[in-house]
């Protein structure tokens, strides 16, 4: 199999960034785009150090297991297809799906360390970059944790403040400028992230010469 195109695709909490790969892979056949994620790579967390307030630190490069997401990202690129549990965020009423991922001309590569983690960053040909102000971001994140995932709202603030906001402005915020297109997302109006999928699936139709 041929070398991949690959599209790395990262974005802030509460940037749209889901929405924004939903659009995006439906602008393609299954067997033309495939997408591994980085949160389905989370150490669990039985096995992490606790801070004091026993709130873990899901948002430090380190409670990813970077060996296995680069490994699995490279059978990719051999031709492999990757069988992986998919991560559920510690949520005891979701029960995971085994994620099948085949390898396909176009690979999307997504998380909150793909450009820190250099040997990832080294792989990708595209990088797009989502992003949205804090305040606007932050509605969207207790919106999420609070009614989608049955998160105290004490505990939401105190990862907000302690753990997602220092590790966008450290671990993300810094490859900004390195980005191929930069999204910025403060609309939750769902043409904006329509428009940009479609620009950006059209070019890469015509460059790799996909039907």
């Amino acid at each position: 199999m041929d070398k991949p195109h690959v599209i790395g695709i990262a974005g802030s909490s509460g940037s749209g960034k889901t929405f924004f790969l939903k659009s995006f892979l439906d602008h393609f056949k299954q067997d033309q785009i495939t997408l591994i994620s980085q949160d389905d790579y989370y150490i669990p967390a039985n096995t992490k150090t606790q801070e004091e307030n026993r709130l873990y630190n899901f948002d430090v490069p380190t409670s990813i297991d970077r060996e296995a997401f680069f490994k699995d990202i490279k059978d990719l690129f051999e031709g492999k297809v990757i069988h992986k549990e998919e991560y559920t965020f510690n949520n005891p009423n979701i029960a995971p799906k085994m994620l099948e991922i085949k390898p396909a001309p176009i690979l999307i590569v997504e998380g909150l360390f793909i450009f820190h983690y250099e040997e990832v960053n080294d792989l990708l040909n595209y990088r797009i970059f989502l992003d949205a102000d804090e305040d606007v971001a932050l509605k969207r994140r207790l919106k999420r944790d609070l009614l989608e995932r049955g998160y105290d709202h004490d505990d939401v603030m105190y990862k907000w403040i302690n753990h997602v906001v220092p590790s966008y402005n450290t671990y993300l915020l810094p490859y900004r400028e390195i980005c191929d297109r930069v999204i910025v997302n403060n609309s939750d109006d769902p043409e904006l992230i329509n428009q940009a999928t479609n620009n950006i699936s059209e070019d890469l139709k015509e460059k790799l010469q996909l039907a």
